[in-house]
């Protein structure tokens, strides 16, 4: 074998993965919820602030998406995004 018979190493960073995978998460919440005529700023809000999946429309399987997550996941990344965002 030569040196040129290996595949590079691939790396990848878990805390990346799993933020990309919360955002894919809220954006198919929603456009789910955006189709069915919802806010989906109110209806993210309340699903949030409650733990109520009622507040997330079962709609292309957005209330099972959305629980795939854990809730304080995905308030800690709202979070983070605001303040890496905004902050001076």
């Amino acid at each position: 074998m030569t040196k040129n018979d290996f595949a590079p190493t691939m790396s990848f960073n878990a805390d990346e993965v799993r933020r990309k995978n919360i955002r894919q998460v809220l954006q198919l919440v929603q456009e789910s919820l955006e189709e069915r005529g919802y806010n989906a700023i109110n209806q993210l809000a309340g699903y949030l602030i409650s733990n109520d999946p009622a507040y997330i429309s079962s709609h292309k399987n957005a209330r099972s998406i959305i629980q795939s997550v854990e809730r304080h996941e995905i308030i800690e990344e709202l979070v983070r995004f605001y303040l890496e965002e905004y902050s001076d």
